[in-house]
């Protein structure tokens, strides 16, 4: 076996295990909900927020960092006491202030990192509190909403890069990420679509509705990995952070979670039916 595939045999065990391991981490606080997984979503939060201020800004003062955390916990706590409609008299304020103040500081360009910076964290940790909801246990519809996407990112996002790594063949946006594959998007969207059939399986509802509802989970968490290496690709950084083995920083691992979540809520705010009467 070549030195090459060596490498990326190895690679592959190390993001596998490492996946593993954040799984297991996140079961308990997906399990309870509530309190417990605003408490979970709060520390991972904040250490999206800290690689994000230092992948956008290398030499932000200390405001950099508290404005949003101080945001981030006023905003998930008003949440938790299901005070959603007001989250957003303080999201937007706190993105503006956020853009504002950078701009008196430094400038124009990072000032929009900066408030792009709020949003880009905020809004997934509100969706993903929406989404599971307060029931506790694996019988809760949140808790099978949330799965059932993260077992489809995760299956997708695992496939694209075995397939990618493995079959090789034309780069899919080379100037956006060099490493990504039509093989291994395609790969993405086959197991990607296969896991979703066997998540709605084991949850209960039609295994072929549940490869169709996968399509646009893959669709969307493509594109959020996609946004992410924009973003670096545009402030120069390889990774986020060296956190995760295998990896490189949480943001690197969440990427195609961070915009699936965001539009999920929303279709399901407006298209409710979209999820099955599961058991019903």
């Amino acid at each position: 076996m070549s030195d090459v595939k060596t490498s990326k045999l190895k690679t592959l065990g190390i993001r596998a295990a490492s996946g593993l391991v954040l799984a297991a981490i996140c079961g308990l606080p997906l399990y309870y909900g509530g309190w417990v997984l605003t408490a979970f979503i709060l520390i991972v939060s904040t250490r999206v927020i800290y690689e994000w201020v230092r992948m956008s800004d290398p030499g932000a003062g200390k405001l950099a960092f508290i404005l949003p955390i101080v945001c981030l916990f006023t905003v998930l706590g008003l949440a938790q006491y299901g005070l959603w409609q007001q989250t957003w008299s303080y999201i937007l304020p706190f993105a503006l202030f956020a853009y504002l103040e950078k701009q008196r500081r430094t400038g124009q360009s990072a000032a929009v990192w900066a408030g792009l910076g709020v949003l880009y964290v905020l809004l997934p940790s509100l969706a993903i509190l929406w989404l599971r909801g307060d029931e506790v246990g694996v019988s809760a519809d949140g808790f099978a909403k949330f799965i059932f996407i993260v077992i489809v990112v995760i299956a997708a996002d695992s496939w694209a890069y075995l397939g990618g790594s493995t079959i090789g063949g034309p780069k899919l946006i080379p100037k956006v990420s060099p490493n990504k594959t039509w093989s291994g998007l395609i790969s993405g969207f086959v197991f990607g679509s296969l896991f979703g059939a066997l998540a709605a399986w084991i949850i209960g509802f039609s295994p072929i509705y549940g490869a169709l509802l996968a399509v646009p989970v893959v669709v969307f968490a493509v594109l959020g990995d996609l946004l992410e290496s924009v973003i670096k690709r545009y402030l120069n950084v390889k990774d986020s952070g060296g956190i995760i083995p295998g990896h490189g920083g949480l943001l690197d691992r969440i990427d195609s979670l961070m915009l699936i979540v965001v539009v999920a809520a929303a279709l399901l705010l407006i298209w409710p039916n979209i999820w099955p009467m599961v058991g019903a």
